[in-house]
């Protein structure tokens, strides 16, 4: 993977991990511990993976859409409305995220 994708920095800090595509509550299974999930967008039925992930990429939403607040209150980084997030980020990429920035770049194995 090469160049970065940006969107909104919707909660600080910095983590590492394997970015794992979601496209809908059938793909939930696929997420594992410390996975950084890349999805479209969320809404409730998504929270329980906020717990799992590492970090929350999505492809819509603002700083006060419900991936950002969830990603808040569990104190995991957060960048939303990186359009284009479930096209140019592989699954199974090791990717980094920078909330603070908003972020997503690849990193070589």
């Amino acid at each position: 993977m090469t160049g970065a994708v940006t969107g909104v920095p919707a909660n600080p800090g910095r983590a590492l991990g394997t970015a794992r595509l979601v496209r809908s509550v059938d793909d939930f299974g696929r997420l594992r511990p410390g996975d950084v999930l890349v999805c479209r967008t969320t809404d409730p039925a998504w929270t329980p993976l906020f717990h799992l992930a590492a970090a929350i990429v999505t492809e819509t939403g603002g700083l006060l859409s419900h991936a950002a607040i969830v990603a808040r209150e569990c104190r995991i980084p957060a960048v939303v409305g990186a359009a284009d997030a479930m096209t140019l980020l592989p699954d199974g990429a090791q990717v980094l995220v920078d909330g603070a920035l908003g972020t997503v770049t690849g990193v070589a194995r």
